[in-house]
């Protein structure tokens, strides 16, 4: 079994380059991805079928860059069981659920509970022994923990409070949580993350493929606008480039500069959401971003911290 990456894995010197630009370039392309959901449903597309068709496209282009690149998915039982279950949490679960919930909530609450997983990563971590505690990091998990209950409870008090449509968004960091310590501790041996994206995403349209057969669920698009098809082509390529972000920043940067991704998500996703989607500003805001912005400083500053000591033991 593969152990978690640690902070003392941090990129150094003129490394931190591509990391730092795969976290940018993945965040806004998460923030982005929560509000063309939002317009989707906008123009009548069913939120499975907005994914699946989505997915199925990234998918399709990335598998064809990785055959260009004569890196393809590696095919063994390991590596379609790492597809299966990384796509489950890390993408078709998760992300349904975030698509299905955008049109009753709003995409600017969404994107605000994006930057929970990474904390709920490291509350996992502690839990199954492959993080070692740290106060100043517990301190962050606690704060950025804080400021969602503050956002959830404002959204929850609302006297048009959709309930179970908020509970089930909460439900997605949860499943993303498990996908980022899922991803690190079994990544497949020598395989690239170029290689790695398209695998999981295929594994995952296939999933979503299957739910569309449920009674309840369609895989229909509108034909009588081109509208549809404009933003499933946008958000194939967002994908594409989320996903393929996502694996690269996780093999060069580690969990540490991943968990800033939904934060960097949040920045972008909001202020989208709120002036260009004409979203009310969600309740709590400023005291639930500030406690979550907080929270996630601390666990990297914990990160940074644990990873200089580290060197100082080690030299």
């Amino acid at each position: 079994m593969r152990t978690l990456k640690t902070a003392h894995e941090l990129p150094s010197g003129t490394g931190w380059l591509t990391p730092l630009l795969c976290l940018l370039g993945g965040g806004a392309l998460l923030g982005l991805s929560t509000n063309l959901a939002k317009y989707a449903g906008d123009v009548g597309l069913a939120p499975l079928a907005f994914l699946i068709w989505s997915i199925t496209g990234a998918a399709i282009l990335l598998l064809f860059i990785a055959l260009l690149r004569n890196d393809p998915p590696p095919l063994n039982m390991g590596s379609l069981r790492y597809y299966t279950i990384a796509a489950l949490v890390s993408v078709a679960g998760s992300n349904l659920i975030f698509f299905s919930t955008i049109p009753h909530i709003g995409a600017g609450f969404v994107a605000l509970i994006i930057a929970l997983p990474p904390l709920l990563t490291y509350l996992g971590a502690l839990a199954i022994g492959m993080e070692r505690f740290q106060a100043l990091r517990g301190l962050g998990v606690a704060a950025a923990l804080a400021g969602a209950g503050i956002l959830a409870i404002r959204k929850l008090s609302a006297p048009d409070a959709d309930v179970l449509w908020i509970l089930l968004a909460l439900c997605g960091p949860v499943l993303l949580a498990v996908g980022n310590i899922y991803r690190t501790l079994h990544w497949p041996r020598d395989a690239s993350p170029e290689a790695l994206a398209p695998g999981m995403l295929v594994a995952a349209s296939i999933m979503l493929g299957m739910t569309g057969l449920l009674p309840g669920f369609t895989l229909a698009v509108p034909m009588g606008d081109a509208m549809p098809f404009l933003l499933i082509a946008a958000q194939v390529l967002v994908f594409s480039g989320q996903f393929l972000l996502l694996f690269l920043l996780q093999k060069t940067g580690g969990p540490v500069l991943l968990s800033l991704l939904g934060s960097v998500g949040a920045v972008v996703g909001v202020p989208i959401a709120i002036l260009l989607q004409n979203e009310a500003v969600p309740d709590g805001l400023l005291p639930g971003a500030f406690l979550i912005a907080l929270g996630v400083a601390l666990v990297t500053w914990g990160g940074m911290k644990a990873a200089t000591a580290h060197k100082g033991v080690k030299s």
